[in-house]
């Protein structure tokens, strides 16, 4: 009877967790996922229109996911984890495409790709060295993402809309690879700071 009752309560809860996953919020998140390689695609094919309006409807999703989470209290570990994920996926993948048609300077992408291996590798070092990780959103780095952000769309609304920004897109592009370097080394530092202190932390024992 008690091995019945475990079972019963193993898959409500399985349901539950199951039916957390699939929220709106969740989903929305999920759809950006999606989004990235059909955006590429379409960059892939010179047709930025269509990668534009494609380009418009996930920045929506992600304006609406984490307000909807919260308005309809359904925040989760899945959509704190994969929200982030989502953008960061979206914006390297539009950029790579960018950078590879010549829409943007290739060195742009160069410092965008060393900077996220060098946060990927401080922050690996990190967990081996401590055997724990504990990864935290810098200001510097919000900036750095929103540079990115307001880059990709600023050049996909100019092809798309024919705005004639040609001129600003070059020292756009400077001002993103500075906010992102100076992000990267942001991380360096706090990477070393940490690594420091654990290693006082252990010698003092």
């Amino acid at each position: 009877m008690n091995f019945v009752l475990d079972a019963g309560i193993f898959l409500l809860k399985s349901s539950v967790e199951l039916f957390d996953m699939f929220t709106l919020p969740n989903l929305l998140t999920a759809s950006r996922l999606l989004l990235a390689p059909v955006v590429a695609w379409r960059l892939l094919e010179h047709d930025v229109n269509g990668a534009f309006w494609l380009f418009v409807i996930a920045a929506i999703t992600d304006l609406l996911d984490g307000n909807l989470a919260r308005w309809l209290n359904q925040r989760s570990v899945l959509g704190a984890w994969l929200d982030p994920i989502a953008d960061k996926v979206m914006l390297l993948t539009t950029l790579s495409m960018l950078a590879l048609t010549e829409l943007l300077p290739m060195w742009l992408l160069y410092v965008v790709v060393v900077r996220d291996l060098v946060i990927l590798a401080g922050a690996e070092a990190y967990r081996r060295l401590t055997g724990k990780l504990d990864v935290r959103p810098t200001i510097s780095g919000k900036i750095a993402t929103f540079m990115e952000f307001v880059l990709v769309s600023w050049v996909l609304a100019d092809i798309a809309l024919d705005l004639g920004w040609d001129q600003t897109i070059e020292p756009l592009a400077l001002v993103t690879a500075l906010a992102v370097g100076g992000s990267g080394l942001r991380y360096v530092w706090l990477w070393t700071r940490k690594t420091s202190a654990f290693l006082r932390e252990q010698a003092r024992e």
